[in-house]
């Protein structure tokens, strides 16, 4: 968002505690939102637009009480929803009762921690807009959930690459599309709670863009989900797994939904092959280990695994 805001002439500051180097030629705030005072460098003023992607609801009641802005927006997430087996959930769907706590001290509290999130910024009564973002890929996907797929193509480890359910539905939307989408409710001042989320299609689909994107000559293989599990292939995300893919009814349509209302208000979305092909550009740059997918002996093994079953 900051360099898409200063492409777009704006003048940005970042406040954050600074553990990564900041954006070239933005103001650069370093500090601890765990302090109660923390946000007292920002407060002297009133700024034109806030941007706020806490999870932690102490840090949105500080936000409310100490910054003084025209128009706020909060970054949300999918995970508020209740239920994550419903398709094309739009914002009108149930959400999780609100984290009583102000502090978060596990991620399985993350959607509740957001709801409450939410309640604060609302409630404040302000200009103020929420974003329900699903997920989110494309370049600096630091999670390597939709870089995997593509850097897999580009690197198989054999004839075929081995994938979860190809039926399982997706929707990734891109950084920079979500990013242009929020600096653009920030300059309207736009009110009101808004889902963003790209096109949905399915682990197949997504697959066989891999495959076009990096003229991969190695075949899909699909295993079923009882056969990972008993390999202690996980879900989702995370080391030794299969991104994008989770094997509970439940969660079904856990990273899809209905963007309607964001369209109507200017949200578009690329394809995804370029998606994909940017996460896979992020992926050339990475340095270490990364943090989701199969290593390459990993496959290895498990595709003997299976060839011997």
């Amino acid at each position: 968002m900051a360099a898409r805001a200063q492409h777009l002439g704006h003048d940005v500051t970042c406040l954050a505690r600074g553990t990564q180097p900041p954006r070239p030629g933005v103001r650069f705030v370093g500090a601890d939102r765990d302090r109660d005072d923390g946000l007292s460098a920002v407060s002297n003023r009133t700024w034109d637009a806030v941007i706020d992607l806490t999870s932690q609801p102490v840090h949105a009641r500080r936000a409310v009480r100490d910054v003084r802005a025209r128009h706020r927006v909060y970054v949300s997430s999918s995970s508020v929803y209740a239920q994550s087996n419903v398709p094309d959930r739009s914002e009108s769907a149930p959400i999780h009762r609100p984290l009583a706590s102000g502090v978060m001290t596990s991620l399985e509290d993350y959607g509740a921690a957001k709801a409450a999130c939410e309640q604060i910024y609302a409630d404040a009564g302000e200009s103020s807009t929420i974003v329900r973002p699903a997920l989110i890929g494309g370049f600096g996907d630091q999670s390597g959930r939709s870089g995997y797929y593509p850097w897999r193509f580009a690197n198989p480890t054999g004839a075929d690459v081995l994938v979860p359910d190809g039926a399982f539905p997706t929707a990734l939307v891109d950084v920079d599309d979500l990013s242009e989408w929020l600096l653009l409710c920030a300059s309207r001042s736009d009110r009101g709670i808004f889902n963003v989320a790209g096109r949905t299609t399915d682990l197949a689909g997504v697959f066989a863009t891999c495959r076009v994107i990096v003229g991969s000559p190695a075949r899909v293989r699909s295993v079923a989900d009882d056969a990972l599990l008993a390999q202690g292939v996980a879900p989702w995300a995370g080391q030794r797994s299969l991104p994008l893919w989770v094997p509970d009814p439940d969660m079904r349509f856990v990273a899809t939904l209905n963007s309607d209302l964001a369209r109507s208000r200017g949200f578009e979305s690329r394809p995804l092959r370029e998606t994909l092909a940017a996460a896979l550009r992020y992926e050339h740059q990475r340095a270490g280990a990364r943090p989701a997918g199969l290593t390459d002996d990993e496959e290895v093994e498990l595709r003997a695994l299976l060839d011997a079953a």
